[in-house]
């Protein structure tokens, strides 16, 4: 499968619980941390739903 390197940009401060709970599952910790993860079905899911806090781009 592909990787893809998620980074995050933007804070998690005043966001949903679900949101909150979605970037820790992908791993990142803090703004500009960034993780390379396999380009899986369930993890394009999460991306999709924090596609407005996080950078993705194809390794």
């Amino acid at each position: 499968m592909a990787k893809i390197r998620i980074t995050q940009i933007k804070s998690v401060i005043d966001r949903s619980e679900r949101q909150k709970k979605t970037i820790e599952a992908l791993g990142l910790k803090r703004i500009n941390h960034s993780v390379e993860v396999e380009a899986t079905p369930a993890i394009i899911g999460m991306v999709r739903k924090v596609n407005h806090l996080v950078a993705v781009e194809a390794i």
